[in-house]
C-alpha cells in the first residue's frame, strides 16, 4: 500500500502519518508531496489563526472519495513547540478519520501510537482535572473509544491504590538488572538474550562487570541518601545462570544497595521453566525473594516448538508447583495472544490450563512483530490470526480475568502489535508488581545495570526524561562497563544536583 500526502511538506509530519498508516496496513509507505501513482491520495488543507482548521480528502484508484474536517482552538501563550504539536495532533485526527471511513475499521486507541497511553490520564490526575473533562479530552483530541478510556481509568485508579505516593517518588529510584542469557532465543524476541550454552567465559566476565556496576551505583545511592523503591532482575532469563552465581549476585545486592530490607519489592524473572531448579529456588528463598515469573506463553506444545521455547508444557506446570512448594508466594505468568497457528480454540485451552494454577498475576501480551526478530524476518513461516480473531482472544482474556477476580493494573502497547491492541497486566488483590507500574508511568528514575540494560533518568522537578543504554552484547559490555558506569553516575549527579 502506498499513500501520497499533498498539502504537507514538513518532514516532521512524516513519522506520525506513517505510524498511523501502519495501524491499518501491514506493508505501507507514506510519501509527502510525491507525484507517484499511489494507491491512496490524501489532500490536506490547513488554516491557522485563532484556531487550527484541517480539511482532508482521500481519493482511491477508483476515484472514491472520503472527507474529514477537524478544528482545534489555539490556547494563548502557547510555545512554538506546543503550537506545532497541536497542529500535528489536529492533522493526525483528520487523517485517522478519513482512513477509518475508507477502510471501515475503527481504531479503538484513536491516533495514539505510543507505548504508554495511561500517562495521559495520570497527567490529568496530577492536574486535578475533573474525570469527565479528562475523558472528554481523550475522546475528542485523540479519538480514543470509551471502552479504552474506561480501561485506562480502571488501571490508573488501581495503580494509585497500590502506590498511593506514586506522584511523590521522584526522589527515589528503582533498579533494573539485565541478565542477557537464555537457554534459546524465542522467535518473537528482540531482547538482549544470548544462548547460554558454551558461553561460560562471557558469563563470568559479564557478572564481574555487573558486580562492579552494583557496587559503584550502590555506593553513590548510600552517599547521597537515595532510597530504592523496587529492584527487578530481567533479561534474558536471570535464572539462566547457576545457583552459585545467583547466590553471589544477591549477596552483592545486599552488600552494595542501601537498606535492601526496606525495598518495597524485589522481582526475579524465571520466565523459562527449563532454567528453574530446587537449588535456584533455595537461593531465592535464602535472600527473601518470593516474587518471580514463570512464563508458559502457551499451553500448546506445537506452539512452543514453533517459537523456539525448548521446554514442555508439563515442565511449566511441574516448575510452578515446585516454586509453590518452596514458598514462592507471588508468581506471575505471561500468556501471548496470536502466536503462530493459534486461534480462539487454542487460547481457550491455554486459559483453562491457567485456571488450574491460578498465579497471583497474569500478563496478557498481544503478539508484536518486532523488527529484528526471527518471526518478522521470516513472516511466511509464521501464520498468525487475523484482526477479528485476535480481538476475540483479547475479549476472552478480559472475561476470564474478570470472572476469576483479576483486575488490570498496568498496560502498554507496541509497534506492529496484532489488531492494534495492547498488553495488559492483571493481578489478584495486593499482588501487583510495583516495578511494572514504575516503568510504565515514568514517575521516577530507573537505573539499568548489566548488559543491554536501559536507564531512564526522570528529572525530579521538570520530569524531563534522559535515556541511557548499556551495550547489548556481552563482549562490548565487558570491554566498557567501567566507562558506562561513570557516565551513569555523572547523569545522576546532574539529576539530583549532587
Amino acid at each position: 500500500m502506498e499513500i501520497s500526502i499533498y498539502g504537507i511538506q514538513d518532514e516532521r509530519f512524516h513519522r506520525p502519518l506513517q505510524l498511523i498508516a501502519n495501524l491499518f496496513f501491514e506493508e505501507c509507505h507514506v510519501f509527502l508531496d510525491s507525484q507517484n501513482n499511489a494507491d491512496l491520495k490524501i489532500q490536506f488543507k490547513i488554516e491557522i489563526g485563532d484556531s487550527i482548521q484541517v480539511h482532508a480528502t482521500l481519493t482511491d484508484r477508483e476515484n472514491n472519495e472520503k472527507a474529514a474536517f477537524y478544528e482545534t482552538l489555539v490556547p494563548s501563550f502557547e510555545s512554538e513547540k506546543e503550537h506545532f504539536k497541536l497542529i500535528k495532533t489536529t492533522v493526525s485526527h483528520v487523517y485517522l478519520k478519513v482512513l477509518q471511513d475508507w477502510i471501515g475499521v475503527i481504531q479503538k486507541w484513536g491516533i495514539l501510537t505510543g507505548i504508554r497511553p495511561t500517562k495521559l490520564l495520570h497527567r490529568h490526575m496530577q492536574l486535578k482535572t475533573p474525570q469527565s473533562s479528562a475523558h472528554q479530552q481523550l475522546r475528542q483530541d485523540y479519538l480514543i473509544t470509551d471502552e479504552k478510556i474506561q480501561l485506562m481509568q480502571q488501571i490508573v485508579d488501581r495503580q494509585l491504590v497500590v502506590v498511593p505516593d506514586l506522584y511523590e517518588l521522584q526522589n527515589e529510584v528503582s533498579i533494573y538488572i539485565g541478565i542477557p542469557f537464555c537457554p534459546t532465543k524465542c522467535a518473537y524476541c528482540t531482547f538482549p538474550a544470548y544462548a547460554i550454552n558454551g558461553r561460560q567465559g562471557s558469563v563470568n566476565s559479564f557478572l564481574g562487570g555487573l558486580h562492579f556496576e552494583m557496587r559503584k551505583v550502590g555506593q553513590w545511592l548510600k552517599e547521597n541518601k537515595i532510597k530504592i523503591t523496587t529492584v527487578y532482575y530481567g533479561g534474558g532469563t536471570p535464572t539462566s545462570i547457576t545457583a552459585e552465581e545467583m547466590d553471589m549476585l544477591y549477596e552483592e545486592m545486599y552488600a552494595s544497595f542501601p537498606e535492601v530490607e526496606k525495598i518495597r519489592e524485589i522481582t526475579v524473572e524465571a520466565g523459562r521453566p527449563d532454567t528453574i531448579s530446587p537449588q535456584k529456588l533455595e537461593v531465592l528463598k535464602k535472600w527473601h525473594i518470593d516474587r518471580i515469573s514463570i512464563n508458559p506463553q502457551s499451553y500448546i506444545q506445537e506452539t512452543l516448538k514453533a517459537i523456539g521455547r525448548h521446554h514442555t508444557v508439563e515442565e511449566t506446570i511441574e516448575k510452578f508447583y515446585l516454586a509453590r512448594d518452596m514458598e514462592m508466594n507471588n508468581i506471575n505468568m505471561d500468556l501471548i495472544i496470536g502466536l503462530p497457528g493459534e486461534g480462539t480454540e487454542e487460547f481457550a485451552y491455554t486459559l483453562s490450563e491457567t485456571e488450574k494454577l491460578m498465579p497471583e498475576s497474569l500478563t496478557v501480551h498481544t503478539l508484536s512483530f518486532k523488527r529484528a526478530s526471527e518471526m518478522t524476518k521470516n513472516k511466511e513461516k509464521y501464520k498468525v490470526a487475523d484482526r477479528s480473531e485476535v480481538e476475540k482472544m483479547m475479549e476472552m482474556a478480559e472475561s476470564w480475568t474478570k470472572k476469576h477476580q483479576y483486575a488490570p493494573y498496568y498496560l502498554y502497547r507496541q509497534k506492529n502489535i496484532l489488531g492494534n491492541l495492547e498488553n495488559v497486566g492483571y493481578s489478584l488483590p495486593n499482588q501487583e508488581s510495583i516495578y511494572n507500574i514504575m516503568i510504565m508511568e515514568e514517575q521516577q528514575t530507573i537505573i539499568g545495570l548489566g548488559c543491554g540494560a536501559a536507564s531512564k533518568f526522570v528529572h525530579p522537578l521538570t520530569r524531563k526524561i534522559t535515556h541511557f543504554a548499556n551495550p547489548k552484547d556481552p563482549k562490548s559490555y565487558n570491554d566498557s562497563y567501567e566507562k558506562y558506569t561513570e557516565e551513569k553516575l555523572k547523569i545522576l549527579n546532574e539529576l539530583f544536583n549532587k
